[in-house]
């Protein structure tokens, strides 16, 4: 699903109680991560729910995409994965540094209405995915 089509439907829902079975669904809706990636390596440190990223590079520099897969133990989070991976899966190293998911967040209503330890989870995530983005371009200059 599009982030744009996301965003459409999330702005149509006015009741928070919407909004949360929206991102459970959003989790039931995400492209599943094989079983061997659910590993030490690829969890997500800094989450309260464990948070798995799997995270492929295709290329190298400011140039390189990435493409990522994710998965949770928790449905809401599961939801909250599959936003954080509609807006930076398939960007190159630079587009994917230079585009803010707080900003999304809080377009969304998402950051009032998040728990501080959700959102501590989704700030984890966010850069988690910056930091991959900025080793390829690490790995561009001196590849």
């Amino acid at each position: 699903m599009s982030l744009q089509t996301i965003v459409s439907d999330f702005e149509l829902l006015d009741d928070w109680e919407d909004r949360y079975r929206y991102l459970i669904e959003l989790g039931r809706d995400l492209e599943p991560l094989p079983e061997a990636a659910h590993n030490e390596a690829n969890k997500v440190r800094g989450c309260a729910s464990q948070v798995w990223l799997e995270t492929q590079v295709i290329g190298a520099g400011e140039s390189a995409r990435l493409r990522f897969l994710g998965d949770s133990d928790a449905h809401i989070v599961r939801g909250l994965v599959h936003l954080v991976l509609s807006l930076y899966s398939g960007q190159t190293a630079r587009e994917i540094l230079d585009t803010d998911a707080m900003a999304l967040f809080q377009r969304l209503g998402l950051t009032a209405h998040l728990t501080p330890q959700r959102s501590n989870g989704v700030r984890s995530m966010v850069e988690r995915i910056k930091s991959d983005a900025r080793h390829a371009i690490e790995i561009g200059h001196t590849g």
